[in-house]
């Protein structure tokens, strides 16, 4: 992993075997960013999306494999009940099926690992963005 900020962005080249989401969250932590919204492309081997079931107040995860292209990666930052970074968020991914047909994927993103290299922007906010629990819906949102 490398990462270079420049102006008010910071740019991090995941690499071969690394974990984004904890990649991520490290160099939030690194770099005292508890608020705003990074975005990314790149290649994946293995993938954990999440589906959120409302009347069990909990997610079911999916996992893939294989050669996995991350066609979309958008997600926020916000501080976490820990004191940490906490990230939410979704990936679109594409990858061949058993005939040979792409199959496109999208959800709640767990992790991933990155199988080739991951390009991610991370654009910090001016202030930090704080995370309460909603007993309405059941998780942690913005707090406001």
């Amino acid at each position: 992993m490398q990462y270079k900020k420049m102006t008010n962005e910071i740019y991090l080249r995941i690499d071969k075997d690394e974990p984004l989401i904890e990649t991520i969250k490290n160099i939030c932590e690194k770099e005292g960013v508890f608020g705003g919204y990074f975005r990314g492309i790149g290649a994946c081997d293995k993938v954990v999306l999440q589906t959120y079931i409302p009347e069990k107040k909990d997610f079911i995860s999916h996992t893939l494999t294989g050669m996995i292209e991350m066609i979309s990666l958008s997600g926020n930052i916000s501080k976490g009940s820990d004191a940490l970074p906490f990230l939410h968020s979704h990936a679109t991914f594409s990858q061949l099926n058993d005939k040979g047909e792409i199959v496109v994927t999208a959800g709640h993103m767990q992790e991933a690992n990155i199988s080739y290299t991951g390009e991610i922007i991370i654009s910090p906010a001016n202030e930090t963005i704080e995370r309460q629990f909603d007993p309405n819906v059941g998780i942690e949102v913005w707090k406001f």
